[in-house]
């Protein structure tokens, strides 16, 4: 039995194939295909949604670790490395990656694979930053993926083929000086503010009372950072802190933010951005994630707070609001728009359908696009309108998966047969 981090998806597949090597990958491929079965790829399973699902054979990429090579400013990995251990290995070459997510928990490829962000609104996401990749199709054939074909494989949903490796561009490594203080959702969400002007932003936004929390960093000298500096993650008391509070604060929902604000950073420090950025939460939680047009950000999120209010179901937890730069994937939900991700929590336990299928109902009728990783429920026809690109995403389908080799019925309703 397979189950995902959040225990809210699991399946029992007829068999799992965990491959140590790209031939191992083929080998695979090739008796999944003999036994006329489907074949799913499976990284750390931290998605909430149910790309991994399957009946049949699942594959198993986490032996397909370790770092290739690291050049002058690329780096090639195996694709079922995690990015901690990514950002583990570059930084002893004094690179790094200009995207850190909130998780680095997550596998490589199924970081690309769902167009997995961070924040800032002159930063993509680690989609943005493949230069090329190495992947078996669905026949078993080794290809290299490169030029325009690269924007199919930026947010590939696993649809395309398994990832064995993937050239990625880096940057120098530097310190990032990370503050934190609340402040007026319309000050802080408004255009030109905290989310626009720094190279790493989020607020925290308390629906119900109106509460809001900001927090933002910026590159330092390193010769300036004096004594601030944090050399590693969040130690384990703050983590744990964290949860508690938020366990807390589901009970006593109106204190949530506060609570929050008291097991973070305490005002600022300074650190490498891949050490303070990742947030381990120890709360499971279940989690739907949308991405709207950055100018749409402040009108929608007035209306969720009404149509909540309205239906009876309180945002519980602080929603998270980021902001991103334009993609070229093709299926990525930031695609030829500048982007405001938000990002709602429901905990574990409680039935989160209700709630999401609301917020999807409200953003996606603000032009939104779910986050592939989050729960939602949309289907081919809604994909369709969103994607004008999704007509090149099939054709590349069709070329490197003609049997569907990939498929599973949640990619059957996304993308058709």
């Amino acid at each position: 039995m397979w189950t995902n981090w959040s225990g809210g998806l699991e399946c029992r597949p007829r068999a799992t194939d965990r491959p140590l090597d790209e031939a191992g990958v083929v080998a695979a491929i090739a008796r999944a295909a003999d036994r006329g079965l489907r074949i799913r790829p499976v990284g750390a399973g931290r998605s909430w949604s149910p790309l991994s699902v399957t009946g049949d054979v699942q594959l198993d990429c986490s032996a397909l670790t370790g770092v290739v090579a690291i050049g002058t400013d690329r780096v090639r990995v195996r694709a079922g490395a995690t990015l901690a251990g990514l950002y583990a290995a570059l930084a002893e070459h004094g690179r790094t990656l200009e995207v850190v997510p909130d998780t680095d928990a997550i596998t490589v490829a199924g970081a690309i694979g769902t167009g997995t962000h961070g924040g800032g609104a002159a930063v993509g996401s680690l989609s943005a930053l493949v230069t090329g990749a190495r992947l078996i199709d669905g026949v078993g054939a080794v290809r290299r993926i490169e030029g325009p074909e690269l924007d199919a494989v930026r947010v590939g949903l696993g649809a395309l083929g398994v990832l064995t490796e993937v050239e990625l561009r880096t940057v120098p490594a530097f310190l990032l000086h990370v503050h934190e203080e609340p402040g007026e959702a319309a000050e802080l969400l408004g255009g030109g503010g905290v989310l626009d002007t720094h190279r790493w932003a989020e607020v925290e936004l308390h629906v119900p009372s109106g509460e809001a929390l900001a927090r933002w960093g910026d590159p330092v000298d390193p010769d300036d950072a004096g004594g601030r500096a944090e050399p590693a993650h969040r130690d384990p008391v703050r983590a744990a802190a964290t949860g508690s509070a938020e366990a807390l604060g589901r009970m006593v929902s109106r204190l949530a933010p506060t609570l929050r604000r008291s097991a973070r950073w305490g005002g600022a420090v300074t650190g490498p951005a891949y050490r303070l950025l990742p947030d381990s939460r120890p709360q499971r939680h279940e989690l739907t994630e949308w991405a709207v047009p950055r100018e749409a950000l402040g009108p929608v999120l007035r209306e969720l707070s009404a149509a909540t209010t309205a239906r009876g179901l309180e945002l519980r937890a602080p929603i998270g609001i980021r902001v991103g730069a334009a993609e070229t994937g093709w299926l990525h939900p930031a695609s030829g728009r500048a982007t405001a991700w938000i990002a709602v929590r429901s905990p574990r336990g409680v039935d989160p359908g209700p709630l999401f299928g609301l917020v999807g109902s409200v953003l996606g009728a603000a032009d939104g696009r779910p986050h592939w990783a989050g729960r939602h429920d949309w289907t081919a026809d809604e994909v369709e309108l969103a994607y004008p690109r999704l007509g090149d995403f099939r054709a590349a389908r069709d070329r490197l998966d003609p049997e569907r080799r990939f498929a599973n019925e949640h990619l059957t309703t996304l993308l058709g047969p």
